[in-house]
């Protein structure tokens, strides 16, 4: 069996794709640095990691840090389910943090479009927040 090679070439769909998405997630939030997302975290915001398991064991954890697989984000977030995070309201700040900084910019624009209006996410993701020097956990693997 002969595996197709990649496309290479725009299709042209026109205003679709993941770097649209992206740009237009952005456009709703007001991202914030490491030392941004410690403050909220000190002030009573949530630091919603939904970094896979095998990252955090591999890279560390924030500590305080509440860890949602993305898989059931939209559940835990949604402030008027019935399998709400406890303590989340929508007026309650919320940073959403990945490794990088992409995947949680999709799942902060999710979460204000769920009735969260205070949610953003960490610019750079858990990769920028360890730069900055910021308390970690140890990484296991």
């Amino acid at each position: 069996m002969t595996v197709p090679e990649p496309r290479t070439e725009s299709i042209g769909l026109g205003p679709y794709g993941i770097e649209h998405l992206l740009a237009e997630s952005r456009e709703k939030l007001a991202r914030v640095s490491p030392q941004e997302a410690f403050e909220i975290q000190r002030d009573g915001g949530l630091i919603i990691d939904i970094r896979p398991e095998s990252d955090r064991l591999r890279h560390g954890e924030i500590p305080g840090a509440l860890t949602v697989e993305r898989i059931v984000l939209e559940w835990r977030l949604d402030p008027a389910g019935p399998h709400r995070l406890t303590g989340l309201h929508p007026q309650r700040p919320v940073v959403l943090i990945c490794n990088e900084g992409y995947a949680s910019s999709l799942a902060a624009a999710q979460a204000q479009e769920l009735g969260l209006t205070r949610a953003t996410d960490l610019a750079g993701g858990f990769h920028a927040w360890k730069r900055a020097g910021l308390p970690t956990t140890a990484a296991i693997a």
